[in-house]
């Protein structure tokens, strides 16, 4: 188990500059830091205790390519789920589509990538593993290291599963791609509170 100093970063630093980075060197990452942030993973709450997660690290050059293919595939079948059939149908400039579209065409490039299974299925149990992911994400931030939430489509999981031998009894809920960011943390830009929490009842402003 890391020792008290490992993760020194205050959490409110943490968590007030963590975001999501879709754009990472390939330089690896140390064995140490990478142990770190999945310790801080399995420490998360989870329903009943009951830690039905398998966290699968992909670290091999090769199984990392083979899986981007497949990832590739999965975000453009996510796409044409919503009418979009290929990059001239995206918005063009600066924008998140552009941007998750450029993470899927490079996401072999980053040196770690979590798959981030439930052994149990039903929501209850993939929505069990939730918050292992958000101490995976605030661990790696303390560690300068950025990464962000993905998901498969249901094209490819057949495959997925037989790429990486994921028992049946097991599903991916997220793959998290984990990397030293191309670009700079936080701060992060949100919108202010009184527009998303009401008190009380819907629509009834926060002071």
């Amino acid at each position: 188990m890391p020792g008290p100093t490992s993760l020194n970063m205050s959490l409110g630093e943490a968590i007030y500059t963590l975001r999501a980075i879709r754009r990472q060197k390939p330089d690896p990452l140390p064995e140490n830091d990478l142990r770190e942030i999945l310790e801080a993973a399995i420490r998360a709450p989870n329903g009943g205790n009951a830690q039905n997660w398998h966290f699968l690290v992909l670290k091999d050059a090769d199984t990392r390519a083979k899986f981007a293919e497949l990832y590739r595939e999965a975000w453009w079948a996510k796409r044409k789920d919503e009418g979009i059939n290929g990059p001239e149908d995206l918005p063009p400039g600066k924008n998140p589509r552009q941007s998750a579209m450029k993470m899927a065409n490079e996401i072999g490039i980053s040196p770690v990538i979590v798959m981030v299974c439930s052994t149990a299925k039903g929501a209850n149990a993939r929505a069990s593993v939730i918050p292992s992911v958000q101490n995976m994400l605030l661990a790696a931030r303390c560690l300068g290291i950025g990464g962000t939430i993905t998901t498969l489509h249901a094209t490819v999981e057949e495959r997925i599963h037989q790429l990486l031998d994921i028992p049946d009894t097991a599903e991916v809920v997220y793959c998290i791609p984990l990397g030293y960011p191309r670009g700079n943390f936080g701060p992060n830009q949100r919108k202010p509170l009184p527009e998303v929490c009401s008190i009380d009842r819907w629509g009834t402003p926060i002071a």
